[in-house]
């Protein structure tokens, strides 16, 4: 299983918008916009030091990769399902989760440009022109978050999940889900599909900004906006990192 899947913090988010508005009047108390925003900076710049701590410790001192990133992947599910269902504590935890998981994704950045090299940088751009393109999308309009695009999304999130929690089974078995997790037709089409679903669930993200300010949800929310978005993002660059290693691996 991804320690990034969004499937339940999409689901607390929208169970919490509708449980009913903050009715104290004070504008500190209640998330704005902006806030969630800043947030959000806040929680990339852990990712990305973690990264860099990762990146700089494997390749100067030569650590083993996969006992960090045992390591990380099971402290960053944890630290995510501390804050999906104790949203009001996200102040410490969501930047803690950023920090580990960016060493998560640090080691199995470094771990995959030894192997490919050069997707590092491919998969951060493409990650970056994904967010980028929707964001455009939802600020113009194009694409909104309707109540039929919202629960068709995470209906679809869900299934990706399910599928990811079914072959994490199977794997403690000595066995899998065949074609989906390598190189192929049918491997690199699935991917292409989780990539898609990925993206679209940053537009559940950018309206959970609107919403949650709108409903003036507690301050706090901001930082379960913001970590709702890093949870996306890191999803979206695993799986593209994914689909990018399927494709190299079947030149």
């Amino acid at each position: 299983m991804r320690t990034s899947n969004p499937f339940f913090k999409s689901k607390v988010f929208s169970n919490f918008q509708t449980a009913g508005t903050l009715t104290q009047t004070d504008s500190a108390d209640v998330m704005t916009v902006q806030g969630a925003v800043n947030k959000s900076y806040i929680l990339l710049a852990c990712v990305l030091g973690g990264a860099a701590y990762a990146w700089y410790t494997l390749v100067t001192m030569g650590i083993a990769f996969y006992p960090m990133l045992i390591a990380s992947s099971i402290v960053g599910l944890i630290l995510a399902l501390i804050t999906t269902f104790a949203p009001q504590y996200a102040g410490f935890t969501a930047p803690l989760y950023g920090v580990v998981e960016g060493i998560f994704l640090g080691v199995l950045s470094t771990l995959l440009e030894t192997m490919f090299p050069g997707i590092v940088l491919q998969a951060v751009g493409l990650t970056l022109g994904v967010f980028l393109m929707m964001l455009a999308g939802y600020q113009m309009g194009y694409i909104r978050a309707t109540e039929q695009f919202r629960s068709g999304v995470i209906m679809a999130t869900g299934a990706v999940f399910l599928v990811y929690l079914v072959s994490w089974i199977l794997r403690m078995f000595g066995t899998q889900i065949p074609y989906i997790h390598q190189g192929g037709l049918i491997g690199i089409g699935f991917s292409l599909v989780v990539v898609a679903i990925a993206a679209m669930n940053l537009i559940l993200d950018f309206d959970n900004f609107e919403e949650g300010a709108k409903d003036r949800l507690p301050k706090y929310m901001e930082w379960y906006a913001a970590f709702g978005l890093l949870v996306t993002l890191v999803w979206l660059y695993v799986e593209i990192l994914n689909l990018l290693a399927k494709l190299r691996g079947d030149d």
